[in-house]
């Protein structure tokens, strides 16, 4: 992870100074981290006194971040020609307009800063943006941002800052031996009041009973591919009507499919409607899945990506399968 420069705290500075309201949004279905990413970009902007919306598309379904979506909207607040001019907008945890779910083409032509982590993240046109994909979590970013420009984070935000930076990085188990600044930042947080014993039981516990019944349904519908390199599993709109309703652990699902001998990747595949699918995909060691993700539509960290893509499971198994065997 590479330390936030001067530049980077100057230019967010001039960003928040220049204007008097803002949006802040990131990417639907959030996770620890875009939520953590969205509350400690409030945070900062409170610091300065400064007015803010929290807009996320939702569904809030992990047990770990429910508590925070009644400081959520789903919805874009109506704003004059004057108000949009004097409102900025904060992307957090992406980049793409596409990401923030059916009001992000209501977002595009606002003044814009993106805060991001993503191997495959762009900034569009026009927008200002702190995009540091050696980074494992967006909220390191804020974290850094909030100590060069305000100081010393409360205990209850650094708590937040400490859930996006555990939820993201497998509480700390996808590290590598660069990760030193990681581990710094990590016991910072620790001294302002986050803890990390309650924080693993937060982020591990509390599953309803339903989300171990359907990770069992997913492991039985488990099939290697790629000479066994490959696991993939998918979920049925029928499982999600049965087991899905309450959330789901793909944490759990893609640590159990990783730890199968020669397993180099794994793929789940949601079918959200008749026609269009949800896909995680992860990897171990030096599979690129942000490059398979990125011919889906889709994108994300070398070893953790996404995708939201046209289509049915019986189809995109076998275009998901020729994509990979191209990189194991």
């Amino acid at each position: 992870m590479k330390i936030l420069d001067s530049a980077q705290a100057a230019a967010f500075k001039e960003f928040v100074d220049a204007h008097e309201a803002f949006l802040i949004v990131g990417h639907k279905d959030p996770d620890g981290d875009c939520v953590a990413s969205s509350l400690s970009a409030a945070a900062i902007l409170k610091a300065f006194a400064k007015e803010c919306v929290l807009i996320n598309a939702g569904p809030f379904k992990r047990p770990e971040i429910r508590q925070f979506e009644s400081q959520f909207t789903d919805q874009v607040p109506f704003l004059s020609q004057a108000d949009r001019k004097s409102c900025g907008l904060i992307m957090v945890d992406c980049s793409e307009f596409s990401r923030l779910g059916d009001f992000g083409q209501a977002l595009k032509g606002f003044d814009t800063f993106i805060v991001d982590h993503h191997k495959t993240a762009e900034t569009p046109d026009g927008a200002k943006a702190i995009i540091d994909p050696t980074s494992p979590a967006a909220v390191c970013l804020f974290t850094m941002l909030y100590e060069a420009l305000v100081g010393q984070p409360d205990p209850e935000t650094a708590k937040i800052m400490f859930l996006g930076l555990s939820t993201d990085t497998g509480f700390f188990r996808f590290l590598r031996e660069d990760s030193a600044p990681v581990f710094e930042l990590a016991a910072r947080l620790v001294r302002y009041g986050a803890n990390p014993n309650k924080m693993y039981n937060k982020i591990t516990g509390g599953k309803p009973y339903s989300t171990r019944k359907l990770l069992g349904l997913l492991l039985t519908k488990t099939e290697l591919y790629c000479n066994g390199k490959l696991a993939i599993t998918y979920e049925t709109m029928e499982d999600t009507k049965n087991y899905g309703q309450e959330g789901r652990d793909s944490d759990l699902l893609y640590t159990a499919l990783l730890s199968v001998e020669g397993v180099e990747a794994a793929v789940f595949l949601r079918q959200e409607t008749e026609s269009s699918c949800t896909g995680g995909l992860r990897s171990l060691d030096d599979i690129d899945v942000s490059a398979v993700a990125a011919k889906f539509g889709g994108g994300g960290h070398k070893n953790a990506s996404g995708m939201s893509v046209d289509g049915k499971i019986a189809t995109l198994i076998p275009q998901i399968v020729k994509e990979f065997s191209r990189v194991l």
